[in-house]
């Protein structure tokens, strides 16, 4: 029975040697063929900047074509993404986005340039983050009970630090939940606005831990809690929003990758899953993880049902807060 079967296996054998060059010739294949460029949509240094030069070195190997990154700041990411979204469908020009130019933008300019789910095909979200709620030492308020109380006993007197479109979201969403009056501050960007709430000049910021390590560290700004569906690993005595009586809370800041809209399925999975390799290597998660953020590397179809779930999530927190810009 035995030498009678043999054959048999030694033919499965072959067929599958056989099969293996063709799925992986395949793969290949689908890939970009020219070099690639990834816009982010931002200036240099931050998190959509470090996402873009963590993956562009090693999809460059993978390709054996150049990979550049294209940073294109504007405000709130959308000359950036815009450009992405009426690119060539083909791969090789990619962006990469977040929370504030793939899910709130879409609502918060009246008349948006672009639509964050019909105009991209999502590749990966690679990296998120809760945002932290800080005070100056200065508030009485050590926890988020205690900072609904101060805002109550005196409205309008609590500034809070803008410093892009998920810290206002977030804040809005505190306002809307513990029905409190906070002013917003508008700042360019992150570094500002830590200085500003360290100064005293606004009393509260939200915003990623990354900007707030140092600060908190020496005990120039106290942490009061986090925008997260759990504790921060970073922070694990700061309860969440959620736990500190605002229930169901929960804002997060995320970064991923996305193509035009009509680039062809298989180039979006082969991207795909060659962005989840690359993400997953032990060095590079390692720096992903050390600056602070939490590693996804998720599938296309689970970024892409993140990015319409937080779209109509803000969506409803944009126009019950009065955010959304005209033009």
């Amino acid at each position: 029975m035995f030498t009678r079967r043999k054959p048999y296996r030694l033919l499965s054998v072959l067929i599958g040697m056989t099969l293996c060059p063709a799925a992986s010739y395949g793969q290949a294949s689908a890939l970009p063929n020219k070099p690639v460029r990834i816009v982010v949509p931002n200036a240099a240094a931050g998190p959509n900047d470090f996402v873009g030069r963590m993956l562009a070195p090693k999809l460059s190997e993978t390709l054996g074509q150049n990979v550049i990154v294209d940073n294109r700041p504007s405000a709130n990411g959308v000359i950036g993404a815009e450009l992405v979204a009426h690119a060539t469908a083909d791969g090789t020009v990619l962006a990469v986005g977040n929370s504030g130019t793939h899910a709130v933008n879409a609502t918060l300019y009246k008349k948006p340039t672009y639509d964050p789910v019909r105009d991209f095909a999502a590749i990966s979200e690679i990296i998120f983050s809760s945002l932290v709620l800080v005070a100056n030492p200065k508030v009485q308020a050590n926890n988020v009970t205690e900072l609904i109380a101060e805002a109550k006993r005196a409205p309008g007197k609590l500034n809070i630090g803008v410093a892009g479109a998920t810290g206002e979201i977030a804040g809005n969403l505190i306002k809307l939940q513990a029905h409190i009056e906070l002013n917003n501050i508008p700042y360019k960007g992150g570094a500002p606005a830590v200085i500003a709430v360290i100064s005293n000049e606004s009393q509260l910021l939200l915003t990623l831990y990354s900007s707030l390590k140092g600060p908190i560290d020496s005990g120039k700004l106290k942490p009061i809690g986090v925008t997260g569906s759990r504790r921060d690993p970073q922070l694990p005595n700061v309860p969440t929003l959620a736990e500190s009586g605002l229930d169901g809370y929960q804002v997060e800041f995320w970064v991923g990758i996305f193509a035009p809209a009509k680039t062809p399925a298989a180039t979006v999975q082969a991207l795909g899953r060659e962005i989840v390799r690359i993400v997953n290597i032990p060095e590079v998660k390692e720096r992903f993880v050390t600056a602070g953020y939490e590693v996804v590397a998720s599938t296309p179809e689970q970024f892409t049902e993140r990015v319409r779930r937080d779209t109509e999530k803000y969506r409803k927190i944009i126009l019950e807060s009065g955010m959304q810009q005209l033009d």
